[in-house]
């Protein structure tokens, strides 16, 4: 033991402060520094949280721990288990690359997942597939992807399908009978698309995620236990936990994001109330059994889908769980920055009140009314983004939903007053 102590600390001394998202040397280390941690068998997973909440350790070093905890729950799996992770493809030309010198935002996140699900699952009973699904992207991801997918070997490229959403519309039947084009989805049309290929093949539960690397999928075991050992059928990745490690880059927002949360909590007060605080996370299973239920109709195809997904899993009463992960942003190309941070919380919010009444989840009506009388785009959005409501200013995060703290009509009657201002001060 402490031999094996002494080794941990020579490679916590040793290990990057920090972690590049770009570069393929960062990737590879950290699957060396977490082959190493996977040696130490006396040293155990709370041992290593305990040297991370004690020492100042170095990013690597506490996102090896995820991985190392991760790789432990996947051996633990005895019966062979068939699992599908998609992810959708807009705009991520750059980021499916490698990086550069003529594009720094390169990530060659496909590459970078396919190692990574070929490293946690090595030797285990776990059996994965990858869907890449283009979501009508204008400047062709889904056939850079395909080009990508060639320098990976036969068996490899077998384990990889790379779909356009577009080949699958317009749809007679199926959960895609009401998108009429590719242009009409946002995401959630090619989750949709990719979840149901995946059913097609017959697997036991579907992970989805992000194209670019914010999220290591080496993390998949953390899903895994719960769906295996605890027969949890949604398990959602929460950002906000103590456990989870959370690398931000800037501030995306301005000061009325409280507003807006305020107003979402309160609308999904469903899923909030349930402890629910990370809704948009993109690390999150469904089994094959909640994926039945979801695709049977869904309600919207956007953003916005994951809190529809939620709301469909509760109306059935399945169990939903949720584990700490590690998340890095990766903001530079981000859809909600390039396709504006309003336009993005606008179908948020927008969709959220759709799937509450499709469902018939008890939600605030009030609120909701609020948000589709006074916010018509998100323009509206934008004119009250930098100021905030008295009644918001001392809130804390705990505090937002809660009508006591500002009630609907009050936001109504602040949103007319905030709007006029700003209509008067552009005269």
């Amino acid at each position: 033991m402490e031999t094996q102590l002494s080794r941990t600390m020579d490679l916590i001394s040793n290990a990057n402060q920090e972690f590049d998202l770009t570069n393929p040397f960062h990737q590879k280390s950290l699957i060396s520094l977490s082959e190493h941690l996977l040696q130490l068998n006396k040293i155990t997973i709370d041992n290593h949280k305990e040297l991370i909440r004690r020492l100042n350790t170095p990013l690597e070093y506490q996102l090896a721990v995820k991985l190392l905890e991760s790789r432990r729950c996947i051996e633990n799996i005895a019966q062979p288990l068939n699992i599908a992770v998609v992810f959708a493809m807009w705009g991520e030309h750059n980021r499916l690359l490698p990086k550069t010198e003529q594009n720094q935002n390169g990530e060659d996140s496909l590459i970078a997942k396919i190692s990574q699900l070929e490293w946690i699952t090595r030797g285990t009973k776990v059996n994965w597939h990858l869907y890449a699904v283009d979501d009508g992207c204008p400047h062709q991801s889904g056939a850079i992807a395909q080009q990508q997918l060639e320098r990976c070997t036969q068996a490899t490229r077998e384990k990889v399908t790379v779909l356009h959403l577009e080949d699958a519309l317009p749809a007679e039947s199926g959960p895609l009978v009401n998108l009429k084009s590719a242009n009409d989805s946002r995401k959630g049309g090619a989750i949709v698309y990719g979840c149901h290929q995946a059913l097609a093949q017959k697997v036991d539960a579907v992970i989805y995620t992000d194209a670019d690397n914010s999220v290591h999928l080496g993390q998949v075991g953390l899903l895994l236990e719960k769906f295996v050992e605890q027969g949890s059928h949604v398990v959602l990745g929460n950002r906000k936990h103590p456990d989870s490690i959370l690398v931000k880059q800037e501030e995306r927002w301005g000061i009325g994001i409280k507003t807006l949360r305020h107003m979402q909590r309160m609308i999904g007060s469903e899923i909030f109330e349930k402890g629910i605080k990370d809704t948009q996370a993109a690390f999150k299973l469904y089994s094959a059994d909640a994926l039945e239920v979801i695709l049977a109709k869904p309600t919207v195809y956007d953003f916005s889908f994951d809190t529809d997904w939620i709301f469909a899993a509760m109306e059935k009463n399945l169990p939903i769980v949720t584990v700490p992960f590690a998340f890095i942003d990766s903001a530079a190309e981000s859809a909600s920055i390039v396709q504006g941070p309003m336009t993005t919380w606008y179908v948020l919010l927008d969709g959220l009140v759709q799937a509450a009444r499709a469902r018939g989840i008890s939600h605030s009506e009030e609120m909701a009314d609020v948000f589709k009388s006074e916010i018509s785009s998100h323009e509206d959005l934008e004119l009250i983004i930098d100021t905030l409501p008295p009644e918001l200013a001392s809130a804390k995060e705990q505090d937002l939903g809660n009508p006591a703290v500002m009630s609907p009509q009050s936001v109504r009657m602040w949103l007319h007053s905030a709007k006029s201002m700003k209509a008067q001060a552009a005269m």
